[in-house]
């Protein structure tokens, strides 16, 4: 086991485990650690805690000292600079005649590198750019280029739900999604009213997908053949909240079929219909 502290650098980024030196660090206490990037400011979101080492990336980096005033203040500045940067950076974007959007842009808190974000439907040669920017700001220039998912998460916006987007509020990580999910919920397979303003499927999709796997374990699927009280018969829908399929019957082969409603305890499947592969969309 392993003494560790959970740390945020986003509102709603990931979690990075860090080393606390024997510092004993609550909950919501903000932090100045060492990172790759070097010197950054963030929240412990997890105080102190015991993980196994297997669940760490060793050698843990470290907390260098919970943040004093003078070090909120410098990081409100460092926020303030970075809205100067992003206006700078579209102006120079702009003088160069670059096919890039800028989505944002990050400061770190020791000012030893400037981070811009952005997103392009192809490659960008922003060369000449990073040049520019270098002699603007006088350190080390990263230039980004983000999906369109990252760029909701970072923008933010209203869903068809009505409310701010799951990956700006909530999300930290995004699970993958596929049609099949929809399928399975019977949702329509419009793209426009399962897609987030992303333009991909939306992650909301994934939420209650376990629960119609365990719901769909031995359920037929429409067209299979199936065994009822009534007779033998062909699935026409299912109704998977309600455990329950519509399916027409012939009670002899002579007669005409009828429409029926049946619990799955109450049939057996007798012959499925091929099924079709389902492939990821994201």
């Amino acid at each position: 086991m392993i003494n560790v502290v959970g740390v945020r650098f986003k509102h709603v980024g990931k979690i990075y485990y860090f080393d606390p030196e024997g510092l004993t660090i609550e909950p919501g206490t903000p932090v100045i650690v060492e990172t790759t990037r070097g010197i950054e400011y963030g929240i412990a979101e997890l105080g102190n805690r015991e993980v196994q080492e297997s669940s760490v990336v060793l050698p843990l980096k470290r907390v260098v000292r919970v943040a004093i005033e003078a070090d909120i203040r410098q990081e409100a500045q460092n926020k303030e600079r970075e809205k100067e940067a992003f206006g700078i950076c579209l102006e120079k974007i702009k003088a160069h005649r670059l096919d890039m959007k800028l989505i944002d842009v990050e400061l770190t808190f020791d000012l030893s590198k400037i981070i811009f974000y952005f997103t392009s439907e192809g490659r960008v040669d922003f060369r000449e750019l990073v040049k520019d920017l270098a002699a603007v700001f006088r350190m080390r220039i990263e230039l980004r280029q983000i999906g369109v998912r990252d760029e909701a998460k970072m923008m933010n916006g209203i869903g068809i739900c009505g409310k701010s987007l799951c990956c700006a509020t909530f999300l930290s990580d995004f699970q993958p999604v596929s049609i099949k999910m929809a399928k399975e919920q019977s949702l329509s397979l419009n793209p426009a009213k399962i897609s987030g303003i992303c333009g991909r499927l939306m992650c909301c999709l994934k939420y209650e997908e376990e629960t119609y796997e365990q719901l769909t374990k031995g359920m037929p699927g429409i067209g299979d053949i199936i065994q009822t009280p009534d007779g033998d018969g062909e699935v026409l829908s299912v109704n998977i909240l309600r455990q329950q399929v519509k399916a027409t019957v012939r009670t002899k082969k002579q007669d005409d079929p009828v429409v029926g409603y049946y619990s799955i305890e109450d049939i057996k499947i007798l012959r499925k219909r091929p099924q079709e592969h389902d492939s990821n969309d994201r």
